[in-house]
């Protein structure tokens, strides 16, 4: 009888720890991804010049290598439904919408040159759908006549 009751009890224990470790990684993960979104959410709130973009799509393009999210043939990010970040520039000079790695391969540093005073906004964002990580955005070339 006795045995049996300490045999109960740290089976007890036992789930009792596994549902707070499974917690625990839940929460760190669910704080990692609000982290995420909060910084890059910093860049989609308000009209950003192009040098902070530029260090947005370097910010990206690290995430995607850090998170080895795959590319094609053209050396551009394939999304992956987890945790890939694409980020497209339309540039209302020429009426083009541009991949984030047109400009990184080319240089971002030229992109500065050009576009560093050049005010952009974020006119559209998307999520991943299993893990509620942002997946896109969509950056606007602000004209001013």
């Amino acid at each position: 009888m006795k045995k049996s009751i300490l045999i109960l009890f740290a089976i007890i224990i036992i789930v009792v720890i596994i549902i707070f470790v499974k917690y625990s990684s839940y929460k760190n993960e669910y704080n990692t991804i609000l982290k995420e979104k909060a910084e890059i959410e910093e860049y989609t709130e308000n009209e950003i010049y192009g040098i902070e973009l530029g260090t947005l799509i370097n910010k990206v393009i690290d995430k995607n290598a850090k998170n080895k999210v795959e590319k094609d043939n053209n050396d551009v990010f394939i999304s992956n439904e987890q945790n890939s970040i694409q980020i497209e520039i339309y540039m209302q000079d020429n009426d083009t919408t541009y991949k984030m790695e047109t400009f990184y391969n080319a240089g971002i540093g030229q992109f500065i040159q050009y576009y560093g005073n050049i005010k952009f906004r974020c006119s559209k964002i998307e999520y991943h759908k299993n893990t509620g990580k942002i997946k896109y955005l969509l950056f606007e070339q602000i004209v001013t006549s």
